[in-house]
């Protein structure tokens, strides 16, 4: 029987460390599918809405051995963090899906008649989706069964005005445990402090709560300690022509290192 899954090198990105905390950016890549072309709109082919350049804002995660999960694949392609069943995350919230139709912006992806089946959604899981979970999922077996216990931290990024989601500009640094449930209070507040005394704005579990990764994995009964950092990408880029600025990163990455690290001392105490 033929595999329709793609190896690692074609699917994701992974760096293992020696640390208790695995961080897992599954926005972070802008590659659209062979199945994509000729089919999608010109803003598509821009994968516009990728958490652009996330993975250069957390360069330094190599210097501090932890290990590191990236999407090469586009959220156009399939949503890493959406369930598979095509549930909606939040109750009445707008939201994009498993395979998206629509940007953020709200235009349309595809052209005319050209949206996936049901065919294609379940190749893209097959091929995309899975193998990155079974990753995620691997990597944090491994981890527990290291340490105990094992943290995760899921690293996102969006343009600071998305009108279809929130009013007004992003908060700089929002952070989700859906609301308590992956993650202890202590520790949340313990990062929101870092972020504030380095004159940044936060926001905790507003419009990102957390999504299917955090909620799915983050379990504090069974040691799995998840949270989702969304930062908004004011602070580290040029929003309009995705260009990474090193000047204003620099400011972004002092607090965001620290926050790592407070997550990683965290446990055990």
């Amino acid at each position: 029987m033929k595999n329709n899954s793609v190896n690692q090198e074609e699917a994701f990105f992974f760096e293992q460390g020696d640390s208790p905390l695995l961080v897992s950016m599954p926005h972070v890549g802008s590659k659209l599918c062979p199945s994509m072309e000729g089919k999608v709109t010109k803003l598509a082919q821009s994968s516009a809405d990728t958490d652009w350049h996330v993975d250069r804002l957390y360069d330094f995660l190599g210097e501090m051995n932890i290990s590191i999960l990236q999407a090469k694949y586009s959220r156009y392609v399939v949503d890493l963090n959406r369930p598979t069943s095509g549930k909606s995350l939040y109750k009445n919230a707008d939201e994009t899906g498993l395979c998206p139709l629509t940007s953020f912006s709200g235009e349309q992806l595809y052209l005319s008649n050209c949206q996936p089946d049901k065919k294609e959604i379940i190749s893209r899981i097959e091929r995309y989706w899975q193998p990155y979970h079974n990753k995620l999922r691997q990597e944090l077996e491994r981890i527990k069964a290291k340490y105990g216990y094992a943290l995760l931290l899921d690293a996102h990024s969006i343009k600071s005005i998305v009108p279809r989601f929130f009013e007004g500009s992003l908060p700089d640094f929002n952070f989700g445990t859906r609301d308590g449930m992956t993650a202890p209070n202590k520790l949340l507040q313990e990062l929101v402090t870092i972020a504030k005394n380095s004159s940044f704005s936060t926001a905790e579990n507003a419009r990102f709560k957390g999504g299917y990764i955090t909620k799915n994995y983050g379990s504090p009964d069974q040691n799995i300690i998840a949270l989702q950092l969304e930062l908004s990408q004011i602070n580290y880029m040029d929003e309009e022509i995705f260009q990474y600025s090193p000047a204003k990163a620099a400011l972004l990455q002092k607090p965001l290192r620290q926050i790592v690290q407070a997550f990683v001392d965290f446990y055990p105490k």
